[in-house]
């Protein structure tokens, strides 16, 4: 079989981790430069990601995520907040990095930035909010798939509650809004959901060739 399919159907939702097993320092930079690495629109990554290990902060976050033990059981926890609102300075920040990075001069940028500029600010602010969660959603594919592929386990957990994680994690004060989290780490052998079978829609009723 294909590894790119493998991969995928090898990993799963895991509901019980082995707190005892840990991601080595190695694959967690991996996974973490699989996350710098995903595209985004307009390329402007309107995000930040938490990584915590701290016990204390994740049993604060526990009750909060409906009492689920992957959030102090797995490795590590994966917090993507999103920038509740934005201004030119996203684009500017943006293209000052493309610039520095590409030995571009700032000038020839410009145009680039009017457009983004154009298509982005004049938003309604909730509309700018579900965009920038869209792009934390990007990048949250793009670590699982990485996941799997060092067969590290993951669970996308949307069972929380925003607020009390924005509180916990002081975020309001950052301009940021917890999107979804992903504990990751290694499957317990008492996980009976490992076993069962994916249920997914057939192909046939998924796609639709023009």
């Amino acid at each position: 079989m294909n590894n790119t399919l493998e991969n995928r159907k090898w990993r799963y939702a895991t509901k019980k981790f082995d707190s005892s097993k840990k991601i080595s320092d190695e694959n967690l930079e991996i996974l973490l430069e699989a996350t710098q690495l995903s595209a985004s629109s307009y390329g402007l990554q309107p995000y930040h990601v938490f990584v915590i290990t701290d016990a204390a902060i994740r049993e604060q976050l526990k009750p909060v995520s409906w009492g689920q033990s992957q959030i102090t059981d797995a490795s590590h926890l994966l917090v993507f907040a999103n920038q509740s609102d934005f201004g030119g300075e996203l684009v500017d920040d943006y293209l000052k990095n493309v610039s520095e990075t590409r030995n571009i001069p700032s000038e020839e940028l410009k145009a680039y930035g009017e457009f983004a500029k154009s298509k982005l600010l004049d938003l309604p602010s909730s509309s700018k909010e579900t965009w920038t969660a869209k792009q934390a959603y990007i990048a949250l594919g793009n670590v699982m798939q990485a996941a799997a592929e060092l067969k590290i386990d993951t669970c996308p957990m949307e069972g929380f509650d925003a607020e009390a994680y924005n509180k916990i994690l002081n975020l309001n004060g950052k301009n940021l809004n917890t999107a979804v989290v992903l504990p990751i780490g290694y499957r317990s052998a008492e996980d009976e959901t490992q076993h069962y079978a994916k249920v997914r829609k057939s192909k046939q009723t998924l796609f639709t060739h023009i």
